[in-house]
């Protein structure tokens, strides 16, 4: 087995803030790529004081220092020609070039995917956006719960009777930043193979499609019939019962899928559920286990369901996820570190040779890397 990172000696040079653009050089960075992080002079990339909580690190949020450990920063003035200059020497090395301004912006700086090609025709260059490169929505700011609202994901969360319910994550950011890289290591090795670069984009609406491709396909050959929250337990918007969550004596539990009628005999409602059409009567289904479940504790239910192969699990939370041992087992979580800061942080989501990467490097200063401008790489 090798020691040497997939990405090893891969030079990126990553415009982009904020977290669609910086989650791609995130996992180019986490498999062994060294990402060069262009921010603003005097202030840096904005999620530095983008804060989620109160906790600061070092003046800066948890959140910069989650998207941008392992990386390297420049602090330039974009305006600047001899910093202008000072980039284009630097993708003249790079292989790959990431931005997620709106359209237009780069090609106004002198660094679009033209300009940069011209610097360097094998350059592989990277773009995210809100909503696409032109259409009706080009000019709309591409911020995550926004993309939400427009993709429809919202109707699919939550019971009939809430109103549209976003996802606690910002999942449209971490999909397209996704999607990036993945498009990214494609034209990679197609460069590899056939000695050419290219251009990759995406952008947060195509990455809620996709995320919906099982959903909307059947949406698309359906008549176009719009889906039906669960009144009850909700879970997915089409998927039968029992499939929902559930409050059980002493917290709540998840349940997939599993036989009815055994369900139905376990709970004691064999007589009341078991031959009810799950698609068409899941609402009255759902009330009689939620009714039911209510009188046990999940340790109990659970002892049950596993025995009788009913897929359903109890409802944890972060401290219950760390308490079981399966991040530890997984070695999913590290501690990085700048001088005296120190914190913990996740791991790349994969194993390389049956070793996971590791990143022991938190978030750059602004400009800790600024030698590189007149150095080079």
């Amino acid at each position: 087995m090798s020691d040497i990172l997939p990405l090893e000696g891969l030079k990126v040079l990553d415009f982009s803030q904020f977290l669609a653009g910086p989650y791609c050089a995130l996992k180019l960075a986490d498999l062994g790529a060294d990402v060069v992080k262009v921010e603003r002079a005097g202030m840096g990339d904005l999620s530095r004081y983008l804060y989620l909580t109160d906790t600061k690190i070092a003046g800066e949020s948890t959140i910069f220092h989650a998207i941008n450990r392992n990386k390297r920063s420049v602090a330039v003035n974009l305006k600047s020609d001899d910093d202008k200059a000072a980039l284009r020497a630097l993708i003249a090395e790079a292989d790959v070039v990431l931005q997620n301004f709106r359209p237009g912006v780069m090609e106004r700086l002198g660094f679009g995917y033209e300009a940069v090609r011209a610097i360097n025709p094998k350059i592989v260059y990277g773009t995210v956006t809100g909503y696409g490169s032109d259409g009706p929505w080009v000019d709309l700011p591409g911020q995550d719960l926004l993309a939400q609202a427009r993709a429809g994901v919202m109707w699919l969360s939550g019971g009939a009777n809430d109103g549209p319910t976003p996802m606690g994550l910002p999942v449209a950011d971490v999909l397209a930043g996704a999607a990036l890289a993945h498009g990214i290591l494609a034209l990679l090795f197609r460069r590899e193979r056939h000695g050419i670069g290219g251009y990759v984009e995406t952008s947060l609406i195509e990455s809620l499609a996709d995320l919906q491709f099982e959903l909307l396909t059947t949406w698309f050959n359906d008549g176009g019939r719009t889906p039906k929250r669960s009144a009850n337990n909700a879970a997915h918007a089409y998927l039968a019962a029992p499939y929902g969550v559930y409050e059980t004596a002493d917290g709540h539990i998840a349940i997939a899928m599993g036989k009815l009628d055994i369900l139905a005999e376990l709970t004691g409602l064999a007589s009341e559920i078991a031959t009810l059409d799950t698609f068409t009567q899941r609402d009255e289904i759902k009330a009689g286990l939620a009714e039911r479940l209510q009188t046990q504790g999940n340790a109990a239910w659970m002892e049950a369901f596993v025995a009788a192969d009913i897929w359903a699990a109890p409802i944890m939370n972060w401290q219950d996820l760390m308490d079981s041992g399966v991040l530890e087992t997984l070695d999913m979580v590290q501690e990085i570190s700048r001088g005296d800061v120190k914190m913990r942080t996740t791991k790349l989501p994969l194993r390389i040779d049956g070793i996971r990467p590791a990143s022991s490097t938190a978030a750059p200063e602004l400009g800790d890397a600024n030698h590189i401008l007149t150095q080079g790489w």
